[in-house]
């Protein structure tokens, strides 16, 4: 059998084993495992060994587990809560103001933990109530809190931009640094519309009553100060590192002890709150790290078949497509897997074809990540199957259909398109920062 033939037979038998909802490691490591064995033997065990081998040796990967326990110990302490409180005081008595706090809201809380669930978690919890309490229209609000959670996995520190960085084998820091402006960028594009929109339809998004604006400016202060905490952490962990004081798992580490300092002098480290923070790090840690295994034994099993070369010959050879057709394909495809699989497992299977093609076709892999991380971004919010879709509709309360959140996101997937294409045609929104930085 032609070895691009196997290639496609263990692409289609993984993505069969994903829609049977098999776990997305076991469905990547037993088609590599699989593959190894029958094309190689015996010999095909030493590919998952490899592999394991240069997983331990990937030092870098120690921030993982660090930056989810930050993450955690915020989240627990409720520290996310003073946050909203801040934006609440402070951005009441504009017109869309919660909404707009909700967006900032969404920015820190990325900061502080790198997963898009987490922003889903606490928008949901904490701002959506508040939003529909005080008249805002329920299906503009569930589309700023599903637009806002998606900033976790391109805002630093991005969990997923550190697995990219395994897979392409690119440094983290610049890959974290790339998505610094276009993540800023996006934000605030979201704020201008919804301010925008408030300002056309007041309905939309009303400025809080009078009785509730009415807080002196000594408690905007202290909720400013209790507001600002995590931005401090952030600082206190990304400047010395950015400064070349520090490296990534040393700054990550400071991060971390920083979060936990912080809940133990606000007084609300308790032994539930630090139980909970090490299960959940430990589960997701563990979890990407076997999907990490298992991408990088499957990644090997595609190079030795020359799969890769395999498809780039098809696509500038025999189809002679232009590169830029080629990326665009690459994204499209990416927004249709997006309807049906999480960002993570999207990266596992595609990288090892997609990555060294995106370099062989001359891109930069390290604008091509955050490519990549905004176009899960949208994938992430499209129908039918948007992964962040059926999130909301599990958080969000009785009185919002899966229709509203289905309409709710529309002119915020529109933003997003826009971004794209903003960082596509103008590279240097992504790279300026990292060359800046590292030279």
């Amino acid at each position: 059998m032609p070895y691009e033939m196997i290639a496609i037979l263990m692409f289609s038998t993984m993505m069969l084993m994903l829609l049977t909802g098999q776990r997305v490691f076991g469905a990547i490591g037993f088609v590599a495992a699989a593959g190894g064995m029958l094309l190689w033997g015996t010999g095909g065990a030493d590919v998952p060994f490899s592999a394991a081998m240069k997983l331990m040796k990937w030092y870098p990967l120690l921030t993982l587990p660090m930056f989810i326990f930050m993450g955690y110990v915020l989240s627990e302490s409720r520290i996310a809560d003073d946050l909203y409180k801040m934006f609440h005081v402070w951005m009441g008595p504009v017109r869309g103001g919660l909404a707009i706090g909700t967006i900032g809201l969404m920015v820190l809380i990325s900061a502080m933990n790198g997963l898009s669930v987490a922003g889903m978690a606490i928008g949901a919890t904490i701002a959506l109530p508040e939003l529909l309490k005080r008249g805002y229209d329920k299906i503009m609000v569930t589309g700023v809190i599903q637009a806002g959670s998606s900033l976790g996995i391109l805002v630093p520190p991005s969990v997923v931009l550190v697995l990219y960085a395994m897979i392409a084998r690119q440094p983290v820091g610049q890959l974290w640094l790339a998505g610094v402006i276009p993540g800023l960028m996006m934000a605030t594009m979201f704020i201008i519309y919804i301010y925008v929109r408030c300002r056309m339809q007041p309905h939309l998004g009303p400025a809080l009553p009078a009785d509730e604006r009415d807080v002196s400016l000594g408690e905007k202060l202290r909720l400013l100060r209790a507001g600002l905490l995590p931005l401090v952490i952030f600082a206190v962990m990304m400047v010395p590192f950015v400064k070349g004081w520090t490296s990534l798992v040393e700054s990550s580490a400071i991060g971390a002890t920083a979060a936990f300092l912080a809940a133990v002098l606000k007084g609300r480290m308790t032994r539930e709150v630090f139980e909970n923070s090490v299960r959940q790090t430990l589960g997701i840690s563990c979890m990407f790290m076997w999907i990490i295994l298992a991408a990088l034994g499957f990644g090997a099993i595609f190079d030795g078949l020359g799969a890769v070369k395999a498809i780039s010959d098809l696509f500038t050879t025999q189809w002679g497509l232009n590169p830029w057709v080629i990326l665009i394909l690459m994204q499209l495809s990416f927004i249709i897997m997006g309807t049906f699989l999480d960002d993570t497992a999207m990266l596992v299977i595609v990288a090892p074809l997609y990555v060294p093609l995106v370099g062989q076709l001359g891109f930069d892999l390290i604008w091509y990540g955050v490519l990549y991380t905004i176009t899960c971004q949208i994938a992430y919010m499209t129908p039918p199957f948007g992964y962040n879709l059926f999130l909301m509709r599990a958080m969000a309360p009785p009185e919002i259909s899966i229709r509203d959140i289905y309409r709710s996101i529309i002119p915020f997937v529109l933003v997003m398109v826009g971004a794209l294409i903003a960082v596509m045609a103008f590279p240097q929104i992504a790279l300026w920062l990292p060359n800046l930085v590292y030279n």
